[in-house]
């Protein structure tokens, strides 16, 4: 119990020069997610408008939980003039957002978004949210960084080129590792079966569509639990749906 409660107070600790800002025009949600992500540690301000984010100095803070619908200007126009400032370019956006559509999570992780979170949500998961988003912008210092991708329970180890599926190492070929980075690298985007082919088979080999596909449905196979994750865009390719 001391060991436990040791490693809390660390964490707690180093938290504490981590700066989040939540962004909601429903204000009794802003204070339920900052008394929880200060419990936490981390040091929370909160707006209730995309107008009155953007008049703070938006520079101070290391993650953004940024809602898409709100009154007057929504979450995407926020997100865009942050993404077009190249003062703020880099700062990690979590959506929050009962817009729960296929083409609004497209729409928010084209603008550059770390994460989608549906309403309603529980907040044992925002928190986990922020620490997977934290910890992949090497900005969480709880932990030394870590040269991984991580999708939940959906790990990989870019050192030791190893997949981990809720536990479970799973293995994968070399092709099919370089496809599921590919698309959890840049979770939203979609990758034609030419950008795959660029990215991952070598110039000198001849690589058919059809060859794409089949490895596509293979890293499904081996996600288990995740393999929905992987979408097919009729007409354009496939991305990793978060």
């Amino acid at each position: 119990m001391t060991r436990i409660t040791l490693i809390f107070a660390t964490e707690m600790e180093e938290n504490k020069d981590i700066h989040i800002l939540v962004v909601d025009d429903e204000e009794d949600l802003c204070e339920i997610l900052k008394y929880n992500l200060e419990t936490e540690g981390y040091q929370v301000d909160t707006a209730f408008s995309g107008e009155e984010a953007l008049s703070l100095n938006v520079t101070n803070y290391q993650l953004i939980l940024l809602d898409v619908m709100m009154g007057g200007m929504n979450g995407f126009s926020v997100a865009r003039k942050l993404r077009d400032n190249e003062q703020t370019a880099h700062i990690p956006i979590i959506f929050l957002t009962a817009k729960g559509s296929e083409q609004d999570k497209v729409t928010g992780f084209n603008l550059g978004a770390d994460d989608y979170i549906s309403k309603p949500f529980s907040i044992r998961e925002v928190l986990l949210r922020v620490r997977a988003v934290l910890r992949r912008t090497n900005i969480d210092k709880s932990e030394e960084p870590k040269h991984q991708l991580q999708y939940k329970g959906l790990i990989i180890d870019l050192d030791r080129k190893v997949v981990e599926v809720d536990g479970q190492d799973v293995v994968f070929t070399k092709t099919e590792f370089g496809i599921l980075c590919t698309l959890l690298e840049k979770m939203g985007r979609v990758y034609s079966r030419h950008d795959l082919i660029r990215r991952i088979w070598p110039t000198d080999v001849i690589v058919s569509d059809r060859t794409v596909d089949v490895n596509i449905t293979r890293v499904r196979k081996k996600l288990g639990p995740y393999a929905d994750n992987i979408v097919t865009r009729l007409g354009f390719g496939y991305y990793f749906d978060a």
